[in-house]
């Protein structure tokens, strides 16, 4: 080698060869790939000149055209061996690192890169004991780094044993220990000798503790193989042992109880068949493998799903109509539904089991009622929640091949409820969550398809299923997020919110006793006076359903029983209007003020919201301008097209109310919806907005107490709407006496209770005409 650097005349300039991932030290042969056409013109540059060529690392590998300053200053000059042109016309060159060198000017050639440098010189060596010391050190580490597996040609293990200079040992040692770019950058920068061999040193015993980690991983995991291997050996010798002796060992005993409990499931043929094949399989395991757990973990689901297990139905119609109503108040569809359902069950037993969705607002009932379903029909109870459920093997399960796979919620409700025929109740249809991976939805298309669910098949069982005894009853708040094809399947009942006459009976039958035990008074009795109870609903609540009514029940209790526990010693206490205010404060709803005074250019109408009906008021006015018309009050597309629908309408027949037609030139409307946070759409509003403009150009004033709803086209035709029955009891809830509707919407009313349409007068008007006579005061 010293020879070699004699013969070499090194320049002060050469061409540059930046390169990626490696740093070249001197005494290095190494290949290199060139591809880059700037690198393949240095690489010619270099060729036809002297073979050398300045080898420097950049320091971002991405970069395919490095700036000056993106290239490390100290690299290596090197020569190059050979040279071969590859078909994909890349070069590949053998060099060889020769000196040490810092750019100090990069130069801009035509072609290429090309650099001016100055050599780096090792320092004098001294021979003193702490080098010699150092040396020795250094070649015990690599030799111990050897022994441990650190691989390494034994030439190049001779030649670094007769290695004497510091410099020398410490770049040909560390050319081949596989450092990261910048702790070899680090060492070539060094130019101190003996600085740079104890860094080697340093990395060298890093690589030695790795390596006997991972020596002492390697020994443990050959232990445990050997120690299996022992112990399996042992095992079959005991078992051949206990056979000739006439005795039967755990693990015989184990699949022979497997045996009889897949024989006593009475499991179809198929799924028979599929159990005792994994049975056979886990038959030739080693009882220990993880195999086996898997096995035996299937083979505990198969025996636990319920194949032939059936509780018998209660066909005793009046005795099931007798608990339906114990339990919750009104929902007469839906129970009729049921004993329908058990009416044919007499006549025809293996007919197939309902698919129900019960839709409603939130606190009328929905998920109560499947357990009382269940109690009437003499059933197992299953519930599951889908709310935010958005992956599919939720309701499928995961396949075996996943570690700690299960069966999905579908398999597990089963095997919870112990027969094949339970009320499957699937709460909150509407709030399943779904993304670009998973729809869990269409999972469930199987599920509660009558003709699909016979054969259900899980992915972690893969054995069909039969889910048509099942009686499936879904809960929804509202069925826009519903997938119209999962709507299809299933049966869908409607459950209005409840009026104030409905409240008081199921507060008086359910809620309060409920209360009373809750809150620890079923020793004490408590009463609400006459209107204290409708004070309550009307003023400190204002929802469709009854959880905010219950707690608020519970509240005044909570009230009493602190009362009590001060010292109070009366046994019986009455709930007055005075005692409401004195436990919850002053009323939170104190009646709309709206529907106080008949003002000109103010409509009550009604709207439909998920959790029931509202009343809805609509105000317009008008001022000078240009004949333009706004509308606020956060509307949708819906509602924004249809307040110019009405406006359209009214000056058609502007000449009938005596409206002067100017006044649609020269002044502006302005239409708005109260309550301006609140998103408002849909077309039921047309003739409030309507009504309203046409008391606005004309100065008469608007019946409060006549609330209305209906879609109103440009010729003055009031079309049908949608939740009729909400809007309705909303109306009553808030007092109103006449309700105008769609006439083509009078066969919605039929289910509407008949203290609800004798309280509200309901008239039903086809031309927009109708309504101006009832809701316009002269």
């Amino acid at each position: 080698m010293e020879q070699f650097e004699a013969e070499i005349n090194i320049p002060d300039q050469l061409p540059l060869l930046p390169v990626r991932d490696i740093v070249v030290f001197p005494y290095m042969v190494i290949p290199l790939y060139v591809g880059r056409d700037q690198s393949i013109a240095s690489v010619n540059e270099a060729l036809n000149e002297d073979r050398l060529i300045f080898l420097a690392c950049q320091k971002d590998p991405a970069d395919e055209e490095p700036e000056t300053d993106e290239i490390y200053e100290v690299g290596t000059v090197a020569v190059i061996l050979r040279m071969l042109k590859m078909p994909d016309n890349r070069i590949k060159l053998l060099v060889q690192g020769v000196k040490r060198g810092k750019i100090t000017e990069h130069l801009e050639p035509d072609e290429g890169y090309r650099v001016k440098f100055e050599e780096i010189e090792d320092g004098e060596e001294e021979e003193n004991p702490e080098s010699e010391a150092l040396l020795r050190h250094i070649k015990e580490q690599l030799a111990h780094a050897v022994t441990l597996g650190k691989p390494m040609l034994p030439d190049l293990i001779a030649v670094i044993e007769s290695i004497e200079e510091a410099g020398k040992l410490a770049d040909i040692i560390v050319s081949n220990l596989g450092l990261k770019v910048d702790e070899a950058q680090e060492i070539l920068e060094l130019e101190d000798t003996l600085d740079r061999l104890k860094k080697v040193g340093e990395f060298l015993t890093r690589e030695i503790s790795i390596l006997e980690v991972q020596q002492k991983i390697m020994n443990d995991a050959r232990g445990e193989i050997d120690k299996s291997q022992k112990e399996y050996f042992l095992r079959e010798q005991l078992k051949a042992i206990k056979k000739e002796l006439g005795e039967e060992d755990d693990f015989s005993a184990e699949m022979e109880e497997y045996r009889k409990k897949i024989k006593k499931c009475k499991m179809p043929k198929k799924v028979n068949e599929e159990a005792m094949k994994q049975l056979d399989r886990l038959s030739k395991m080693h009882q220990d493998s993880a195999e086996s757990t898997v096995a035996r973990t299937y083979l505990d689901w198969m025996i636990e799903v319920p194949w032939s297990k059936t509780t018998k139905d209660k066909l005793d119609i009046k005795e099931s109509k007798a608990i339906l109503d114990e339990d919750h108040f009104g929902l007469d569809e839906v129970k009729d539904r049921i004993l329908d359902f058990l009416a044919l069950r007499k006549l025809k037993t293996d007919m197939k089991s309902p698919i129900l969705c019960l839709v409603g607002p939130p606190g009328v009932g929905k998920t109560s009622l499947g357990m009382s379903v269940a109690r009437a029909m003499g059933r197992k109870y299953v519930r599951m929640s889908l709310g935010g459920v958005r992956d599919e093997a939720e309701i499928r399960g995961h396949r075996r091949t996943y570690i700690g796979a299960l069966p999905g919620k579908i398999i597990q409700g089963m095997k919870t409820a112990g027969s094949n025929n339970p009320v499957f109740m699937l709460d909150e249809i509407d709030k399943l969550g779904s993304d670009f991976r998973c729809d869990p939805s269409s999972a469930l298309l199987e599920v509660l398809d009558p003709v699909q669910n016979v054969n259900f098949v899980d992915h972690y069982m893969g054995v069909p299923l039969d889910l048509s005894k099942v009686m499936f009853i879904t809960t929804a708040n509202y069925l826009d997020p519903i997938p119209a094809a999962l709507l299809d399947r299933m049966e869908m009942i409607q459950i209005p919110g409840y009026t104030e006459e409905e409240k008081v009976k199921i507060a008086e039958k359910y809620l309060i006793p409920r209360q009373k035990s809750e809150n620890g008074l079923d020793d004490y009795e408590l009463r609400f006076s006459k209107n204290s109870l409708s004070a309550l609903i009307s003023g400190y609540t204002r929802e469709s359903g009854l959880r905010n009514l219950e707690r608020t029940i519970g509240t005044v209790f909570r009230k009493i029983g602190r009362k009590i526990a001060e010292g109070d010693k009366r046994k019986s206490f009455m709930v007055t209007d005075k005692a409401l205010e004195k436990y919850l404060g002053p009323e939170k709803f104190t009646g709309d003020e709206e529907l106080k005074e008949n003002e000109v250019g103010t409509v009550t109408g009604l709207a439909w919201t998920p959790v029931g009906g509202e009343v809805l008021f609509v105000e317009c006015t008008k001022f000078k301008g240009k004949g333009v018309l706004n509308v606020t009050g956060q509307l949708g597309d819906v509602m924004k097209e249809s307040a110019r629908a009405a406006f359209t309408y009214v000056r058609t027949i502007g000449d009938k109310f005596d409206i002067d037609p100017e006044d649609f030139e020269k002044l502006d409307i302005h239409i708005h919806a109260p309550a301006g946070a609140i998103p408002k759409d849909g077309p039921s509003a047309g003739i409030t907005m309507a009504t309203a403009l046409v008391s606005c150009f004309t100065g008469r004033k608007v019946n409060k107490k006549v609330a209305m709803t209906g879609e109103i086209t440009i010729t003055g035709k009031v079309l049908p709407i949608g939740g009729l029955k909400e809007k309705l009891l909303a109306a009553k809830r808030h007092g109103i006496e006449k309700v105008l509707v769609p006439a083509k919407n009078e066969k919605d009313l039929r289910n509407l209770p008949k203290y609800a349409k004798n309280a509200l007068e309901i008239v039903y008007v086809s031309q927009f005409e109708e309504v101006i006579e009832h809701a316009l005061l002269d």
